[in-house]
């Protein structure tokens, strides 16, 4: 609405998702796709199967997992009343699967040349949280896709 003052939005917080956190804790690396089919809403467990895809060396598997997950975070924010704009903070633990999933979108999309695609999803992330990239690459590695989950 003309007049709406946008930097004045609140802050966006997902709600918990404590069954996928713990069926992703018990789940060996190998078989988190039945987290994912249990769970299918979950940013977070489309966001684990992009980093596995990612970390095996299979790019478009990764950015298929990862366009999954944002749009199932496009739902998600949507629904908690996220109009297109305003802020997604990492810090908010629920937060991070989409996160997570728009990070993992952009880094696919950059392997296979979308340029066009990295550019909109890094203003996405920068918008969303100023941090969400550096922490994302700072705290998921290829060797440690994410820290609740037990080994294999």
């Amino acid at each position: 609405m003309p007049g709406d003052n946008l930097l004045d939005q609140p802050e966006i917080l997902l709600p918990t998702e404590p069954e996928v956190l713990a069926a992703l804790s018990r789940t060996a690396r190998a078989e988190i796709a039945v987290v994912a089919a249990a769970h299918p809403t979950s940013s977070l467990a489309w966001a684990e199967l992009a980093d596995i895809a990612h970390a095996d060396g299979r790019t478009i598997e990764s950015y298929a997992f990862a366009r999954v997950g944002y749009h199932r975070g496009l739902d998600a924010l949507r629904k908690a009343g996220w109009r297109g704009h305003g802020r997604i903070p990492w810090s908010h633990e629920p937060n991070q699967g989409v996160l997570r999933a728009l990070y993992a979108l952009r880094r696919a999309a950059g392997e296979i040349g979308e340029t066009d695609e990295v550019t909109r999803l890094t203003t996405f992330l920068n918008d969303s949280d100023a941090t969400a990239i550096g922490r994302i690459e700072s705290e998921h590695t290829t060797t440690q896709v994410i820290t609740i989950r037990g080994e294999e």
